[in-house]
C-alpha cells in the first residue's frame, strides 16, 4: 500500500472515528460481536435511521462489513484492518517527528 493509499485509508478511519456515535456503534460491535441497524438501535441511545446512516459511512471506510443474515436482515460485523491502516500511519508520523524533535534537542545542547 502506498503512502496516498495508507493517508486515504487513515483519513476515511479518523473522519469516522470523529463522531462519538459511530464510536459507540463500534463499541457495540467489538463488545457484543456482530449485530443489525434494529439491535444496535435497540442497545443504544440513537434511532434506527441514524444508526443506519452511520453503518453506511462506518461500511464506506471499512470499518465493518455488512453480512446477508436470516429474513434479509443485514448484520454489522467489524473489521479491524483500516483502523490499522491508521494507527501505521500516526505511528509513522510520530517516529517523524520524534527524530525531528531528537535533532533540534541535539543541536541546541550542542
Amino acid at each position: 500500500m502506498t503512502r496516498p493509499d495508507i493517508e486515504a485509508v487513515a483519513e476515511q478511519v479518523f473522519v469516522a472515528l470523529a463522531d462519538p456515535s459511530r464510536r459507540s456503534v463500534l463499541a457495540e460491535l467489538a463488545s457484543r460481536g456482530p449485530a443489525t441497524a434494529t439491535d444496535l438501535a435497540a442497545r443504544l441511545p440513537i434511532t434506527r435511521q441514524a444508526i443506519a446512516k452511520h453503518l453506511a459511512l462506518l461500511t464506506e471506510a471499512g470499518l465493518v462489513t455488512p453480512e446477508p443474515g436470516e429474513r434479509r436482515r443485514v448484520r454489522y460485523r467489524l473489521r479491524s484492518a483500516p483502523m490499522r491502516v491508521a494507527q501505521q500511519f500516526l505511528a509513522a508520523l510520530a517516529s517523524d517527528w520524534d527524530g525531528r524533535l531528537d535533532a533540534l534537542r541535539h543541536h541546541l545542547d550542542g
